[in-house]
């Protein structure tokens, strides 16, 4: 089912949260128990994030360095199949600009359809570590609305090489990124949603956000979609901070900011186990305050660990 059928199809706040491809060594079955303690909250969706072939560098003994290629996690598009089979819900794999050309995006989008998916969301995704901006692939897609460009397409039948289109449509409910706070890159917020409103109106159905900490922020990024003239659902991201180093990682990671209130918290916590207690108190607030304005849907950025996403599901679903 489409992410969008879910969403008018509940009479209440929905649960979802998005999920990493283990590193390469960890089993399939290791991650499918570690997230079956929160299919108590009934979630209609899981995402699954996509990652881009990465990179080390090998010194040779006459001094040059050797580019090779490494793949350090499994296929996002079998972690799909297994979820879907194993609890018979939707997995909503992620797609990327950044290290995929238009040919394997074209594959990998036939795939995905072949094996039942009907949800994807579109994003350009970073530069590596190693660069210091993105650079997109030869033949590859500069943005995310060029991405979810492609993916429409392949709903009307245009393929890459064929001139006309075929009778083989794909049927795939597109999701996009938000930005509360503002996407780094973006010169203001004006200057955001006016590429936001370029992915939907190129086809995107729905918005997913990226973390916040603060509501009133989310509250007046959906009000700015809206006056943008976008109707679609604005889904809010949820990441409560579980350890001492995400004080000052997940800021300057993400570009965004930590309230007063929850810094002054935060600041008294000594061990990870404290900030942890206080992160989930936070975002059991700010999802029950969420829920009363009624959201679409919670979707919790878990890194594949549920233990901090059970505890504020239990207090809020």
């Amino acid at each position: 089912m489409k992410i969008t059928e879910h969403l008018s199809n509940a009479d209440k706040t929905l649960f979802s949260f998005e999920i990493l491809p283990p590193l390469k060594g960890q089993s399939l079955k290791d991650l499918l128990e570690g997230i079956e303690p929160l299919m108590e909250f009934k979630p209609p969706f899981v995402d699954v994030t996509y990652h881009r072939e990465e990179f080390i560098y090998k010194k040779h003994p006459n001094g040059l360095l050797e580019k090779i290629s490494t793949k350090k996690r499994p296929g996002t598009v079998g972690i799909c199949a297994a979820i879907m089979n194993k609890f018979h819900i939707d997995a909503v794999p992620h797609l990327l600009c950044g290290g995929f050309n238009k040919e394997e995006t074209e594959n990998a989008l036939i795939d995905l359809n072949f094996i039942g998916v009907d949800n994807v969301l579109a994003l350009r995704g970073d530069a590596p570590k190693t660069e210091g901006k993105f650079v997109p692939e030869l033949d590859g897609h500069h943005y995310a609305s060029e991405l979810v460009e492609q993916i429409v397409g392949m709903n009307n039948g245009k393929y890459l090489h064929e001139e006309t289109e075929t009778s083989f449509h794909t049927d795939f409910c597109v999701g996009v990124a938000g930005y509360p706070e503002k996407h780094f890159e973006a010169p203001s917020m004006k200057f955001d949603l006016k590429y936001l409103k370029e992915k939907v109106d190129k086809g995107a159905e729905y918005i997913v956000t990226q973390m916040f900490f603060d509501n009133q922020k989310y509250f007046e990024f959906v009000d700015k979609v809206r006056e943008a003239g976008l109707d679609v659902p604005v889904i809010p991201g949820i990441k409560p901070i579980t350890s001492v180093n995400q004080i000052t990682m997940l800021p300057r990671t993400f570009f965004l900011d930590l309230p007063d209130p929850l810094m002054d918290e935060l600041e008294k916590c000594k061990t990870n186990a404290e900030v942890k207690e206080v992160g989930i108190e936070w975002a059991i607030q700010q999802c029950k305050e969420l829920v009363k304005a009624n959201v679409p849907s919670l979707h919790f950025y878990t890194m594949s660990k549920a233990s901090a996403t059970y505890a504020i599901a239990k207090e809020v679903f």
